[in-house]
């Protein structure tokens, strides 16, 4: 798979990614019944959703982070010891700093 098959999965995974955060900011303005019970209901759904958007931000800031290392011409190299990341790591996680000894915290 080439980069510029990389890039396009990494911008509609963003695309996908915005729209689901805009989704869960939706559900978060919603009104509270009053009801203790559905209170308590709800405030645990929020709360789930809540993790969903900082996870969902946190990948965004990866992906982002992806995207300007190739316009830089450094995706595709690891961030910490500055070897190359494999295209199989690569296809399964294309927003990927790190290569795979580095990311398990294994010398190379």
């Amino acid at each position: 798979m080439s980069h510029h098959s990389l890039k396009l999965r990494l911008i509609e995974r963003l695309h996908e990614l915005g729209i689901r955060l805009e989704d869960i900011d939706k559900d978060l303005d919603q009104p509270h019944s009053k009801d203790w019970e559905d209170m308590a209901i709800e405030r645990e759904g929020e709360e789930v959703l809540e993790r969903l958007g900082e996870s969902g931000l946190a990948e965004i800031g990866r992906i982002r982070s992806a995207l300007a290392r190739m316009a830089k011409g450094e995706y595709g190299i690891c961030q910490s010891c500055g070897g190359e990341i494999s295209q199989a790591r690569l296809e399964a996680v294309p927003d990927a700093p790190l290569c795979i000894n580095c990311a398990s915290g294994k010398t190379p």
